[in-house]
């Protein structure tokens, strides 16, 4: 991790940061004990996996910035399956192949 400094007059220049550091704080860090910088590497790089390729985004319409190959994006009346990440902390849903 490197310091970037924020240019000058920019407000908003920390907001995309400061959105992600909520959302892992609020989704993940306040429900789980983290004992060591290892266990807390494995977490976050799970989370950031999670974030990016099944997480809804509601400023890209509800999808996601990594399309996985599951995205099908109908709503058919097929099975849906659930994947639980992270112990069961969060869960992923998509439909049966």
């Amino acid at each position: 991790i490197g310091i970037i400094k924020t240019p000058i007059r920019t407000p908003q220049a920390n907001a995309i940061a400061e959105r992600w550091i909520k959302s892992a704080r609020t989704e993940l860090l306040d429900w789980l004990l983290i004992f060591g910088e290892r266990h807390l590497t494995a977490t976050l790089s799970e989370y950031v996996d999670h974030y990016n390729r099944s997480r809804p985004h509601r400023s890209l319409d509800l999808t996601t910035p990594e399309p996985s190959a599951r995205d099908s994006g109908s709503a058919t009346n097929s099975r849906v399956h659930r994947r639980a990440r992270l112990g069961g902390l969060i869960n992923e849903y998509y439909e049966a192949a």
